[in-house]
């Protein structure tokens, strides 16, 4: 699906609580940029979006008063889509207040609440994506899986535009479908395990656009039955793809460093922390990482 007709550009504010921190969650999808699918550079992180009308480049920088998207499209109807898909990836609408002030209250968060008001939960522009990325990425560097997930689109992707041959869209489900696993870039059990989900996704058999959290133990069933994806592959992609609020990934090995560091349990799965416990994870790992995916722009 290549966009060749003239694509507009349409400047979107999109308004937020000012206690929000913007910056850290575009330095988040920065850190994870896919070459080809997202570049981040001076603060603005860009991206291709593949909407219904076709192929799409949405760029996202912090302004006074929320975040304006810049929106390359050839069809105008996709706009406003593009503009909800990009509140969600950045948890805009979810009340700062609300979650700070629960998990602000707690002895063991407070702290890291306190250097870090406003940390939001980045979403997913898609599910499938997510999905292969989070795949790809297991027990590997962040600098590894960029490099691996950059090569599978090159060689599956199709050019998104015409005039900019350089942007390319994410590999559709059916593409990685058929794609003899051998031959991607990975250790072999990996590149099985990226190519049952994609067919699994192809046939309709999971479900990674916009599941329904009403049915998360199924959801969550139907994933764990691919071979390759494990409890905290299925729990990461509720916090991103399906936005449960509610994640403790206490299994992550980031997650358990920083709370030996700050003398935070975890064995529990820290009840005392709901509903908000994906929030908590983040902020588990900012405490190691943030300077980390600041250091990209």
């Amino acid at each position: 699906m290549v966009t060749h007709g003239r694509r507009r550009t349409v400047l979107r504010r999109l308004p937020c609580d000012s206690t929000i921190e913007v910056a850290a969650v575009l330095d988040f999808l920065g850190a994870h940029a896919v070459p080809g699918v997202e570049t981040y550079a001076g603060g603005v992180y860009t991206r291709v979006v593949v909407a219904r009308g076709g192929p799409a480049l949405v760029s996202l920088a912090v302004v006074e008063g929320g975040v304006e998207a810049t929106i390359r499209t050839a069809a105008g109807n996709d706009v406003d889509a593009i503009a909800a898909l990009t509140r969600s990836l950045l948890d805009l609408d979810t009340d700062p207040h609300a979650v700070d002030d629960a998990l602000g209250s707690n002895p063991d968060l407070g702290p890291l609440v306190a250097s870090r008001p406003g940390l939001r939960a980045p979403g997913s522009i898609d599910g499938f994506e997510t999905a292969v990325r989070t795949v790809v990425g297991q027990q590997i560097s962040l600098a590894g899986a960029r490099t691996v997930l950059g090569r599978i689109v090159a060689e599956h992707g199709e050019v998104a535009f015409g005039d900019d041959p350089g942007w390319r869209c994410f590999p559709t489900p059916e593409r990685l479908a058929a794609v003899d696993p051998s031959t991607l870039p990975m250790p072999r059990a990996r590149g099985r395990s990226v190519q049952a989900l994609s067919a699994a996704v192809a046939r309709g058999e999971v479900a990674l656009d916009g599941p329904s959290l009403d049915d998360r133990a199924a959801w969550r069933a139907s994933l764990l039955g691919l071979p390759g994806i494990g409890p905290w592959t299925a729990d990461y992609l509720a916090m991103r793809v399906a936005r449960d609020r509610d994640v403790l990934l206490g299994t992550d090995l980031v997650v358990k460093r920083a709370a030996a560091e700050l003398g935070i349990e975890l064995h529990d799965g820290r009840p005392d922390w709901a509903p908000w416990r994906t929030y908590a994870t983040y902020h588990l790992w900012a405490h190691l990482v943030a300077d980390q995916w600041r250091a990209q722009r």
